[in-house]
């Protein structure tokens, strides 16, 4: 027993550190560029920084819609290359990011984005479908709470205490991350396939091919249609909270690393929490807890938003609750969710689908209110534009997740009474 209890420690430091890592160093592929502010650059009569971000997530959201058939197909033997390949492309992207003269080096952001949209669902797939795959979810989603706060401390410290320009610090921090993602991703290869106690407990990851995919779209469809808009309310919001950070606060008020720290602080809780939570056996009742967590968690962000100028809070203060409110809700579904809904309903297929069909949704999303806010209400400040777009978001958000709560709980009326049914038939056919 005891050397059963230490191989899966073992296993979990293994599999979920490695994980943790490989998407931490995606993100230092992906977001050191949001440290630099560009001022007075514009590309297309917009800002610089902000044509930067759509640019970069115009290509994440290509790459996800391509993802849901790549990521749900994609057998076991072709994701450490993938892995590999992708993130080259991305430093290649970054190094055409700071030799292309500007503004129109901006483009190269596109393949920047193109190249690790659907790193998440790939990595994800070496660890799903577990007996421990929810602290293994729970540890590797920690990595989205606090490898955005980590890049942008990194670029920081890159341009001010190296002197690297705000165009090559991207090259500079990816072509490090490049290195350790592609040993990383050897390691996760390195995994043993789920056992046969594993399958009997969480069902049998395969990968899905069209007709199962949409079976599964058109069963789930009132449910999977309230989270799916949901949470590209919730992607709009933390996206923007992250691209666009240095421009709702004065991060010269304080360190480089104090971003970093508060996202390190949030990232302890969030995962003290999720490893409680993944502790439940029962898939039904984490499914329930985990609505009620976001509901609690949109309303915190909502009156944050509506009370701000009330509440004065301090820099430091506002990016803590943000962080905390915001996390614990995009990574509910991004790592606990939607594992336990394939296993509580049975579902033959993986979570890679669900998370790359919710992200795809959710960054089309975060393009389509980047481009409004540039056209339609550009002289507006940040803040006030971010606490106006909040309010509204997670008010809404609450509304869907209490009608996902909802149909759950109808789900389970109707188990019920299809149980009491056979029973009484087969009380007729005794008698």
């Amino acid at each position: 027993m005891e050397r059963g209890k230490l191989s899966n420690i073992l296993f979990i430091l293994w599999a979920g550190g490695a994980a943790l890592l490989s998407y931490a160093l995606v993100y230092a592929l992906r977001k050191p560029f949001t440290a630099a502010t560009f001022d007075g650059m514009e590309f297309l009569g917009m800002d610089y920084k902000t044509a930067a971000s759509i640019v970069q997530i115009a290509g994440y959201v290509l790459s996800k819609f391509i993802g849901i058939k790549l990521v749900s197909e994609m057998k076991r033997e072709h994701r450490f290359r993938f892995i590999a390949a992708s993130g080259l492309l991305a430093e290649v992207a970054l190094l055409g990011f700071a030799m292309l003269p500007a503004p129109y080096n901006i483009l190269a952001l596109f393949f920047n984005g193109l190249a690790l949209g659907c790193m998440w669902g790939v990595i994800f797939s070496f660890i799903e479908g577990r007996r421990v795959s929810g602290i293994l979810a729970s540890i590797m989603g920690i990595s989205i709470a606090f490898s955005s706060g980590f890049a942008k401390s990194a670029g920081l410290y890159v341009m001010n205490s190296w002197g690297v320009s705000a165009f090559w610090m991207p090259a500079v921090i990816g072509g490090i991350a490049l290195v350790f993602l592609i040993a990383l991703a050897y390691a996760l290869n390195r995994l043993p396939e789920p056992t046969v106690e594993d399958v009997r407990c969480c069902s049998a990851r395969v990968p899905m091919d069209a007709h199962q995919r949409r079976d599964i779209l058109i069963r789930f469809a009132p449910v999977l249609g309230m989270l799916f808009i949901a949470n590209l309310f919730i992607t709009v919001v933390r996206d923007i909270k992250e691209d666009f950070l240095v421009n709702l606060v004065d991060t010269s008020q304080f360190s480089a690393w104090a971003i970093s720290g508060v996202d390190g602080i949030v990232t302890l809780l969030i995962l003290g929490l999720f490893i409680l939570i993944s502790l439940i056996r029962n898939h039904e009742k984490v499914l329930y807890l985990l609505l009620g967590m976001v509901i609690v968690g949109s309303a915190a962000l909502a009156g944050v938003a509506r009370f701000y100028d009330e509440l004065q809070l301090s820099p430091l203060a506002w990016m803590f609750s943000q962080s905390l409110g915001l996390y614990i809700v995009y990574l509910s579904f991004q790592t606990l969710f939607f594992e336990r809904f394939v296993s509580c309903f049975h579902i033959r297929g993986n979570v890679g689908f669900f998370i790359v069909t919710i992200d795809f949704v959710g960054y089309v999303g975060t393009v389509a209110v980047l481009v409004f806010k540039e056209l339609f209400v550009a002289e507006l400040n940040w803040i006030e534009f971010y606490n106006t777009m909040v309010t509204v978001l997670c008010v809404t958000c609450c509304l869907l997740f209490g009608g996902a709560l909802a149909w759950l709980a109808q789900q389970r009326v109707r188990r019920r009474e299809a149980l009491h049914e056979v029973e009484g038939s087969a009380a007729l056919s005794y008698e």
